[in-house]
């Protein structure tokens, strides 16, 4: 389910735990520089760009530029395939444990 504008599989964007904290800090802000994300790391620049742009390659995140700075924010809508599979199975496994406590019901009786 890409978008024509997605290089990068979104689960495969999120499986790094950077990335995942790079979502949530731009989650919690409009838009933040470059030079700011990297303070939030224990990494170079570099690296922290390195991330960026696999989420970048996923739609997760957008960037711009202001004079010789960059700026990302979050593009949450590709998190909604995510939001899918979760959801299916979490209904699946409620409805599971629905039926596996009825049976479990009907033997106690």
């Amino acid at each position: 389910m890409k978008e024509n504008n997605q290089l990068r599989d979104v689960y495969d964007a999120i499986a790094d735990p950077t990335r995942r904290r790079l979502i949530r800090l731009l989650s919690e802000a409009e838009e933040i520089p470059l030079h700011e994300l990297t303070t939030q790391f224990q990494m170079g620049r570099t690296a922290v760009s390195k991330h960026l742009t696999i989420l970048k390659e996923a739609g997760l995140v957008l960037d711009r530029k202001v004079g010789r700075e960059t700026r990302f924010r979050l593009n949450a809508s590709p998190l909604r395939e995510i939001q899918d599979w979760v959801a299916f199975y979490s209904k699946f496994w409620s409805t599971n444990m629905l039926h596996l406590n009825q049976l479990l019901e009907e033997e106690e009786e």
